[in-house]
């Protein structure tokens, strides 16, 4: 891996904001301690780049956010939490979506440089880049991903949640399942989800690939699906992987729930009036975003130098797409 600025600034015995007065003459600095890092620079050998640099000077008052996409109402909600609380802050947002982007590697990189701290959503983001920027101290904040040394993290509960869904079902006496939004990451939130209700319904479900977790993908995998086999109940990633199965159920001639349970994830405007309306697992969109601009914010200021890890709750919300309606619950 490339040597970064905080390498040279350790070498030296220095700050980073040091280092980059020192090879760009932006301000001054003793002779002794320019030897110090001309020296370091040598002997490592190190090339400046522009994200070590710019984050050393560190003057921009805007946050960048990295996103894999900007559609669905997931983001929008999460994007809305966001930029309220930036304004109040006085910070202006740069927005990056990788979707269909290539060198997304460069893209993140020359956000980076431009902005006083970055959201990151995810794996969006490659495992080198992420390092490199924990590595020069750029202030960083994931939202659903596991635990990051270096960086804040942020996500909403799902284990216990797809264990609590998943158990509603059996109760109620459903034995055959299919999970729609196969996990592609070990560790993200459709993971967590997967494991969760793996974890109780064993053998008994299987995991059915979507490809992406929208609308459109979510219907052709239940439509594919279905045409060959009839779970009894499709367990979804998200509301809109199970807005979609609904799509190809009714497509089929199949009745939602009487032929056929569906779930969803997230409670979304639309899971509360789709018909039937969506049993779904309610987790806080808006203020996983508008937590995450804060915890940067303390970040960016120095108020707060520890990075917190931090989950929020979920709730199972029951609708009549599962067939139990809530009056049918024990008190």
């Amino acid at each position: 891996m490339d040597v970064t600025i905080y390498e040279v600034a350790q070498r030296a015995g220095v700050s980073i904001a040091t280092v980059s007065r020192t090879l760009r003459g932006t301000g001054p600095v003793a002779s002794k301690t320019r030897e110090k890092v001309l020296k370091a620079v040598e002997e490592l050998n190190f090339t400046p780049s522009r994200l070590g640099v710019s984050l050393a000077e560190g003057r921009h008052a805007a946050n960048g956010i990295v996103f894999p996409s900007l559609s669905g109402p997931y983001y929008t909600e999460v994007l809305l939490g966001y930029e309220e609380v930036a304004a109040e802050l006085g910070r202006s947002v740069l927005i990056l979506s990788t979707a269909g982007r290539t060198r997304v590697r460069d893209l993140v990189k020359d956000l980076a440089g431009r902005v006083d701290g970055l959201l990151i959503f995810g794996h969006t983001a490659p495992d080198d880049v992420v390092t490199e920027l924990v590595q020069v101290g750029m202030p960083l904040v994931f939202v659903s991903r596991e635990p990051l040394a270096g960086a804040d993290t942020l996500r909403s509960e799902n284990t216990a949640s797809a264990r609590l869904l998943a158990g509603h079902l059996l109760e109620h006496g459903y034995e055959h399942f299919a999970y729609l939004g196969a996990p592609l990451v070990s560790g993200d939130d459709v993971d967590e989800r997967w494991q969760g209700v793996r974890s109780v319904l064993g053998g008994a479900i299987e995991a059915v690939a979507t490809g992406q977790y929208t609308v459109e993908d979510g219907y052709d995998a239940a439509l594919r699906l279905l045409r060959r086999q009839r779970p009894q109940a499709l367990v979804c990633s998200d509301d809109e992987v199970a807005l979609g199965a609904l799509l190809a159920a009714e497509e089929l001639g199949l009745a939602v729930p009487d032929d056929l349970a569906v779930t969803g994830w997230d409670d979304i405007m639309a899971a509360r009036h789709a018909r039937p309306a969506l049993t779904t697992i309610r987790q806080p969109m808006r203020e996983l975003g508008a937590r995450a601009a804060r915890a940067l914010d303390e970040l960016i200021t120095g108020a707060r130098s520890t990075p917190n890890h931090l989950t929020l709750t979920t709730e199972l919300v029951i609708r009549a797409s599962c067939g139990i309606h809530p009056q049918e619950e024990p008190p």
